[in-house]
């Protein structure tokens, strides 16, 4: 082999070298099956995200208008039995509150159950499709985690704190209120399904140079009780 030869091979070979050593320190990382993804293991990755999703959110349905419900009627009780005038103006601010967040509850559903009947509907194996279904449940996530899903409840419990602090003179009981308020409306975005945005986010793309050697493909990260690493598609 000739000197020019040598001098083109050698940069080839420590690419190789280096994709090499990338290849093997995936495989020390990664579990065998976690390597082998196929289109059926993605599509089936995404109707159970769906199918968990639709579960919790009627387990978070279920729950939360159970909560607004039973503070509507104790609200209602309190304003006109309750013995001390103050507690009797703040039921009457709480019935309001609560009647205002049970509508929200029926008015305002989770996308999930509907999103998984569409996809129990549709063709079995259809990847495209269950993407593109999986993508609008996981926009829909972030939207209601989103500020502007805290707005509505904002103006209510600044509304009602408002009344309490200077429509009746109460500034503290006022300010407890409305972060009361809050807080209860927090604990309730929070506690929203979130399945898609986890299935969604297993995958993404992802482009790898090293030197002229290029690469295009997706990427996932998997964590879990026995397992750290990153899975690659190409």
């Amino acid at each position: 082999m000739s000197h020019d030869s040598l001098e083109i091979a050698m940069p080839r070979l420590a690419r190789l070298a280096r994709l090499t050593r990338l290849g093997c320190l995936i495989a020390l990382l990664l579990p065998l099956p976690a390597l082998a993804q196929t289109p059926g293991d993605e599509w089936q990755a995404y109707e159970t995200a769906l199918a968990d999703g639709a579960r919790q959110a009627s387990y978070w349905q279920a729950g939360w208008t159970t909560v607004y419900a039973g503070s509507l009627a104790l609200n209602a009780w309190q304003a006109s039995e309750a013995s001390d005038r103050d507690d009797r103006y703040d039921a009457r601010v709480g019935v309001v509150k609560s009647a205002l967040a049970l509508g929200g509850m029926f008015l305002d559903r989770q996308p999930h159950p509907a999103a998984y009947r569409e996809l129990q509907a549709g063709e079995p194996g259809d990847i495209d499709g269950a993407r593109t279904l999986l993508t609008a449940v996981a926009d829909e996530e972030r939207r209601r985690r989103s500020w502007e899903a805290r707005l509505g409840s904002l103006a209510v419990n600044t509304a009602a704190g408002l009344l309490i602090a200077v429509g009746d003179g109460r500034e503290r009981d006022g300010a407890i209120n409305f972060a009361t308020g809050m807080l209860i409306n927090e604990l309730q975005l929070q506690t929203q399904p979130r399945q898609a945005t986890s299935a969604i986010n297993r995958f993404q793309p992802a482009r790898v140079s090293l030197g002229e050697l290029h690469l295009e493909g997706e990427y996932a990260l998997l964590v879990g009780p026995n397992q750290l690493g990153v899975a690659l598609r190409y």
